[in-house]
């Protein structure tokens, strides 16, 4: 059992004026080390070949989801990210200032038929993973598992999530281009 606790309830649960439920949440990666990769001798491995994506299971379910959740009234959109991905996924890191984006979507558990009911705003961020926790608040209810880009995006079970996914590819393949012009000496 872990020590650690997850926010529970929505009490606290940010909304905004045409009454979509704010939610904050992440994709945790990680860059592989370029002997740890499969090459042939006459490819190159791009910086987008170099990421693994981390995914939660949702709590009763097998299917994969980025970490994210209700984006509470004390607290900042940014430490909103960093708790669910805590929480959910086990994992502390360096969050990217601006948000790769805002997404609306109905919440799965939303049977109202009232297109604002139900209605979520999502920010997500991107979170490089420097911390692995071996406990964390919601690990009796969620498997994490660490996902090539290409397999994370075929895995998607939400369109509006597979459209931050892709907006994460664009963000860092212009970071990684920047990267591997700076640093020509072997940065990975």
């Amino acid at each position: 059992m872990s020590v650690l606790s997850s926010r529970t309830g929505r009490d606290r649960q940010r909304y905004d004026d045409n009454n979509f439920r704010l939610v904050s949440g992440c994709i945790p990666y990680r860059l592989i080390k370029a002997e740890e990769i499969e090459q042939d001798s006459t490819s190159v491995v791009d910086f987008v070949n170099k990421l693994e994506v981390l995914m939660v299971s949702s709590p009763n379910r097998h299917d994969l989801v980025f970490p994210k959740g209700g984006w509470e009234d004390d607290e900042t959109v940014r430490e909103a990210a960093s708790r669910e991905a805590m929480e959910e996924a086990g994992v502390k890191g360096i969050l990217r200032e601006d948000p790769l984006g805002v997404w609306e979507f109905r919440s799965k558990s939303s049977t109202v038929e009232d297109e604002c009911l139900g209605g979520c705003k999502g920010y997500m961020f991107a979170l490089e993973v420097t911390e692995q926790l071996e406990d964390w608040p919601e690990r009796e209810n969620r498997q994490r598992k660490w996902l090539n880009v290409q397999e994370a995006l075929e895995l998607c079970r939400y369109e509006w999530m597979q459209r931050a996914l892709e907006e994460f590819l664009r963000v860092m393949g212009e970071e990684g281009r920047l990267r591997t012009e700076e640093d020509s000496t072997g940065f990975f």
